[in-house]
């Protein structure tokens, strides 16, 4: 029977190996639950939100994915330089990623899936700043929550809902048979008239492949395709009289006299207007005389003051042009020379009977 002594040594013994037990089991733990290692020194960061989204103490935080610390406290404070961001979450990050960790590094919330639990992501990819340090604070950038998505696709839903009774409306409207759709689709005159249109089409078709009518006997017969070869022919032997230079347009195509005396005539164009340019002959004289030009200005002005005259009825030409009284005694004179014609014609011998007085 073992001894009093040798009982509380096994009790002893079987309490320092539950302690060891325990102590092991709680390095381990932490070992696998920290970001940092146990070891590892730690920094004091703060951002503030308008909305903390549900983040909770103990959240983890991480640097581009991957954990590097978690929350340590999340409150609303009340001071008035954070009035539109009140919740103040301090973090505990590691020092291990300190080179990557910038003051300017912006922290946003993030949930783990639809419906996950809310963690600080930090996002250092543009970040230019020196690195950061204890108790600085971190800009943030606010991030639509599922709230905010499900309440702004509420009138989208909305939207949608009433433009789908209209759809069903439209399709009943539709299927009822009433509007040009409904009658398209149900009214069988439009199928009736396409078949028509179909028995027409065929009927068509067939006359032509018969060699009826104008298209039927230009497809058939082989009389057009005669006479387009005729015309061909033709064509071509007018281009070979061309090249051959017969004919009036093969002499104009061919013969080098037309261009000859073409280019003769433009030369003494040429001439004649450098004759007139220089004041020689006598067109060359009228264009560059100062004395002529004198002259026929004045010319022309005492033929505008002669018009001016004639139209003010001034002088012997301007009166029988303007004066009216001329023109009614030509007019008298005519009236009166053709009834005495008329006189003459119906009694001539009143008028020609010749009376000899001898004294």
């Amino acid at each position: 029977m073992p001894s009093q002594k040798q009982l509380k040594w096994s009790q002893l013994k079987v309490g320092l190996t539950v302690v060891a037990g325990s102590l092991i089991l709680a390095i381990l733990i932490l070992l696998m639950t920290s970001t940092g290692g146990i070891l590892t020194p730690k920094i004091r960061l703060i951002s503030y939100f308008d909305n903390a989204g549900g983040l909770q103490p103990g959240a983890v935080v991480r640097l581009q994915g991957v954990d590097i610390g978690s929350v340590a406290k999340v409150e609303v404070v009340s001071d008035s330089a954070h009035q539109l961001t009140p919740v103040e979450v301090i973090m505990k990050v590691s020092t291990k990623f300190h080179s990557n960790l910038r003051k300017d590094s912006v922290a946003t919330l993030a949930t783990a899936g639809v419906l996950g639990a809310t963690f600080v992501d930090i996002d250092s990819s543009v970040a230019k700043a020196r690195e950061a340090q204890d108790g600085d604070v971190l800009p943030t950038k606010e991030t639509p929550q599922i709230e905010d998505v499900v309440r702004a696709s509420q009138s989208s839903l909305q939207n949608f809902d009433a433009l789908e009774k209209r759809v069903d409306r439209i399709l009943s409207f539709v299927e009822s048979g009433q509007g040009s759709i409904g009658k398209l689709v149900y009214d069988p005159t439009l199928y009736n008239q396409l078949n028509a249109t179909v028995a027409e089409f065929q009927t068509l078709v067939a006359d032509v492949a018969n060699g009826k009518g104008s298209i039927g006997k230009a497809l058939v017969s082989d009389e057009l395709y005669r006479n387009a070869n005729d015309t061909i022919s033709k064509l071509n032997q007018i281009i070979d009289d061309l090249n051959a230079a017969k004919g009036t347009a093969g002499k104009f195509l061919k013969d080098p006299t037309l261009y000859n005396n073409l280019n003769e005539t433009a030369a003494n164009v040429k001439k004649l207007s450098d004759d007139i340019n220089a004041g020689r002959g006598g067109i060359g004289v009228i264009a560059r005389d100062p004395d002529f030009a004198a002259k026929l200005k004045n010319t022309m002005n005492n033929i505008s003051a002669l018009t001016d005259r004639l139209q003010s009825g001034q002088g012997t030409a301007g009166k029988l042009l303007q004066d009216e009284t001329f023109y009614n005694n030509l007019n008298q004179l005519v009236v009166d020379t053709r009834e005495l014609i008329k006189a003459v014609r119906e009694n001539p011998k009143k008028y020609l009977t010749i009376h000899l007085k001898i004294f």
